[in-house]
């Protein structure tokens, strides 16, 4: 049962945004009485943490699993857009505005997240890239890896992009392809050229 409420929570959270879903909406979910959720939870915030926690845990082994499908760098942002591209294809925007306006805590697990993990993985692709000649020399890969963590999660807000005038998705495949640009060397350029029509890859830059 503790189960199936986290499973039923991220379904609805996913769908609706977090602050929007109450503990009635779970219960009627699962068609259960809210006294059942209550057994096992103390309230929704309780449900929200596993909820976070098993999101970044599955997410972390997405990445894992690309890290050894991709043959360089280029590749490996490449596929982790297109990964991004499918799990926020069903994701309301207001998802993580509401985790850091309104839950602390469960914020704070993104967070950590995002600076232990996110920035490390960024960071590393940057510094291999460069060794590996895809990536220019002269960027300051401190500086970028933390830049494109902000575009990330700057996309996801309502007040800076209106989900009625933005598709984030959209929003997300531009902010990386502006970031490759500005990052790829000649060689990385030529690299990219030739992979990014493959149809298990690619980017549809039209896409709203």
């Amino acid at each position: 049962m503790k189960e199936r409420i986290i499973k039923s929570a991220l379904n609805l959270f996913w769908r609706y945004g977090i602050k929007s879903v109450t503990m009635d909406d779970i219960a009627k979910d699962l068609g259960i009485s809210k006294r059942t959720i209550y057994q096992h939870y103390s309230d929704k915030e309780a449900i929200l943490a596993l909820v976070i926690q098993n999101e970044i845990m599955d997410q972390k082994c997405e990445m894992e699993k690309l890290d050894e499908k991709a043959a360089n760098p280029i590749e490996q942002m490449m596929y982790a857009s297109a990964q991004m591209r499918d799990t926020l294809s069903n994701m309301n925007p207001a998802l993580l505005y509401d985790l850091k306006k309104y839950y602390p805590a469960a914020w704070e697990q993104f967070e950590t997240y995002k600076h232990e993990f996110l920035l490390k993985s960024i960071r590393e692709n940057l510094v291999t890239g460069i060794e590996q000649g895809l990536y220019r020399p002269d960027i300051d890969v401190d500086v970028l890896a933390l830049l494109r963590i902000e575009q990330i999660v700057m996309a996801f807000d309502p007040t800076i992009f209106p989900q009625k005038k933005f598709s984030m998705m959209h929003t997300q495949m531009q902010f990386l392809l502006h970031f490759l640009r500005g990052v790829l060397s000649e060689k990385g350029f030529e690299y990219y050229n030739t992979i990014k029509d493959r149809s298990a890859i690619e980017i549809n830059t039209h896409e709203k």
